[in-house]
């Protein structure tokens, strides 16, 4: 909506680069339009589009943050095909035993585990046999329009969290965890799924070296292949572009 008050010589298409599911939260994604304007008007700078766009969105959650002028001929480049790398990030807490004693702040913004804490090495072990090139059809829900189930991803990693500013000094039991996925591109809840096998290594319910049982399968209707993360833990964290 915004887009088309630019007043373009042709219709705007807005492409989005990454879709997320209902319930996912982006940090940061891209996108691309082409703007033609009318004979003898020079083009838009990328200071002055963002300003543009932003002066006519009206949607509260969304900002334009940067605007870039893409080299090459107008109408090659693709938001989505262009992509060289998608991270996103999964939240997690321990130390939580009810949902609601979570923080208003916090909730719906990570995974409230019901455990105290997580055997983190098992979990950084366990993403060690995700690195890589592999057929991850066990970790694709239902639905996925991808042609090929083949990925690579380039890094997968645990750590904990310094802490969320909204959390009060009596409420030091809670530990937060992020988790991290790198890759050109994902499958249909890949990292949610992937995401859940690893946080049953952390608690004990799965062995590290199930989880190359598991990927090697390639059942996505394997007996663990029916855990996935809940939606509201996951970020997509950043869209990045050789050319930019």
């Amino acid at each position: 909506e915004a887009a088309k008050r630019l007043n373009s010589v042709v219709p705007v298409k807005f492409t989005i680069s990454s879709r997320t599911d209902a319930g996912v939260h982006a940090l940061c994604n891209a996108a691309h339009l082409d703007v033609q304007r009318r004979s003898g008007q020079p083009p838009f700078s990328p200071e002055v589009l963002a300003e543009a766009l932003n002066a006519h969105l009206r949607h509260p959650a969304i900002r334009v943050l940067q605007a870039f002028r893409v080299p090459g001929v107008p109408g090659d480049f693709h938001a989505r095909h262009a992509a060289t790398s998608r991270t996103y990030l999964y939240r997690l807490v321990t130390g939580c035993h009810r949902h609601d004693h979570l923080s208003v702040f916090e909730r719906n913004r990570c995974w409230a585990l019901q455990a105290d804490c997580l055997d983190v090495d098992a979990m950084q072990e366990a993403a060690q046999h995700l690195l890589g090139t592999h057929d991850f059809s066990a970790f694709q829900s239902a639905g996925s329009p991808a042609t090929s189930s083949v990925r690579t991803l380039r890094r997968a990693s645990v750590a904990p969290d310094p802490g969320s500013p909204f959390i009060l000094p009596q409420e030091n039991r809670l530990q937060f965890w992020n988790l991290e996925f790198e890759a050109q591109s994902f499958l249909y809840k890949q990292v949610r799924r992937m995401t859940a096998v690893l946080v049953a290594v952390g608690l004990g319910t799965l062995m590290p070296a199930q989880v190359k049982v598991i990927l090697e399968s390639r059942d996505p209707l394997g007996r663990h292949q029916a855990r996935v993360a809940p939606a509201h833990g996951l970020f997509l964290k950043s869209v990045l572009y050789r050319s930019l």
